[in-house]
């Protein structure tokens, strides 16, 4: 343990192997929820739940632990909320790509992201894309997840006077809702793991009605049945199943592009908010180490790529860690070493159903609202270009939607009102990338 100490640097850091110990359980807590929730999300693309169970589980455990031990950061990384998102509802499901074409794009991302971590190209562009968009996408995506946790359970669906609408009360929309408000007060009242305990106490409601509804004959089918084992080897039914190939044509360049900008910005302004939180910053205000972290990130989405899920990113629930008192990668190495034993138990993680995670879905909606608070309302050439990014996430239930017109809108706003130099000359590059994957459709 004292070499621990040594490659840790835990007394020049002020903390204890207790201390970072506990942090790393608190972070796991936080952030577990992922375990079951990236799988249930993914699978919706015909990829095998207990196949993208076992590669979630992979790369939280080896970007977290490659976190603590390259960059000596308390941050963990497991396949971002948001991104899986896009990856399911926006390129197989929205765009008809096969997911391994997909699964290629996430790993060319990440094969990219490392290249422009390296030159520090990444800089550049984090300062060409103004705070206001980014404020703006993240909220974006949160009224997309929850518009989804919604749609999943049928509280809200098709119309075709409306496109949608209220979906009526049924027996799934009454255990959704006390998993809801159940989840939040447990939210509210910062029980440790909150929305992993809401989870398990919905699918046990799901569990315990669908018993009662089948066994009374007022339910023809369960929600929800017991599952036939515990314990299973790991599932290797994605892994390595990527097509690089078929992500290498030129149809796949906007989707790159929105995979790349969108794991970007999700890692950036994670680093800055936990390195405030936990002091690790340097006199400019720069969180430290700041370029190992970025090329973990980096790491992170190339090997999701391969294991097969969605892009990995650092997590903002790092935060539950570091006011632990977390402050050094020993941390982050715990968190991640905690994921391992759960490669063994799809078979009892399988069994949750929907309606036991939509509330969590619509709760990261609420924690991904706060970045607005932030954006200056009364500074119209900012809040209308951010306003148009943020609205069109879910309306057209395309991330990179909401992506290209925000960036677009607020180029042409800045330019028509006399405010050029507030442009940052990466952003016109940036507008020329999505004003091509616009056109990309028309090109034959």
């Amino acid at each position: 343990m004292s070499n621990g100490r040594k490659l840790f640097d835990l007394e020049g850091s002020g903390t204890t192997v207790g201390t970072e110990v506990i942090s790393g359980i608190a972070t796991f807590l936080a952030m577990a929820y992922i375990i079951v929730v990236n799988p249930a999300i993914i699978s919706q693309t015909g990829m095998s739940f207990n196949g993208v169970l076992f590669a979630t589980i992979l790369v939280s455990a080896f970007s977290s632990i490659a976190m603590g031990l390259f960059a000596n950061l308390p941050f963990a990384l497991a396949p971002g909320m948001g991104i899986n998102a896009f990856f399911t509802y926006s390129l197989v499901l929205g765009m008809g790509i096969p997911w391994e074409t997909a699964l290629g794009a996430v790993f060319l991302s990440g094969v990219l992201f490392i290249i422009l971590s390296i030159f520090k190209v990444r800089v550049t562009i984090v300062k060409a894309v103004p705070a206001s968009l980014r404020y703006a996408v993240a909220a974006g995506i949160g009224l997309f997840l929850t518009f989804i946790g919604f749609q999943q359970v049928g509280f809200i669906v098709k119309n075709p006077a409306t496109l949608v609408s209220f979906g009526g009360i049924n027996v799934t929309v009454i255990i959704f809702l006390v998993g809801l408000f159940i989840t939040s007060i447990l939210l509210i009242k910062k029980v440790k793991g909150n929305l992993v305990l809401g989870i398990i106490i919905t699918s046990i409601i799901a569990l315990i009605v669908s018993l009662i509804g089948v066994k009374s004959g007022r339910m023809e089918t369960p929600i929800v049945t017991l599952p036939k084992a515990v314990f299973a080897l790991p599932s290797m039914e994605v892994f390595f199943k990527l097509d690089i190939v078929g992500a290498l044509k030129f149809s796949m360049l906007g989707p790159i592009f929105a995979l790349l900008f969108t794991d970007m910005f999700d890692s950036i302004s994670t680093f800055l908010g936990v390195a405030q939180v936990a002091g690790l910053v340097d006199k400019d205000g720069q969180p430290v180490r700041v370029g190992k972290a970025l090329l973990v990130d980096a790491g992170a989405t190339t090997i999701s790529g391969l294991f097969g899920t969605s892009s990995g990113t650092t997590y903002i629930e790092s935060a539950a860690g570091v006011e632990e008192g977390g402050k050094t990668g020993l941390t982050a190495v715990i968190t991640g070493l905690l994921f391992l034993p759960f490669m063994f138990l799809s078979p009892l993680l399988s069994f949750i159903p929907a309606v036991a995670t939509a509330p969590v879905l619509v709760l990261i909606g609420v924690f991904m609202m706060k970045p607005l608070a932030k954006l200056d309302w009364n500074q119209m050439d900012e809040a209308i270009p951010a306003f148009i990014a943020m609205i069109l996430i879910p309306l057209t239930y395309s991330i990179t939607q909401g992506i290209i017109w925000g960036f677009i809108s607020y180029t042409v706003i800045k330019l028509l009102i006399g405010k050029g130099k507030d442009i940052h000359w990466m952003l016109y590059i940036i507008d020329a990338f999505a004003i091509l994957s616009l056109a990309l459709p028309f090109i034959k």
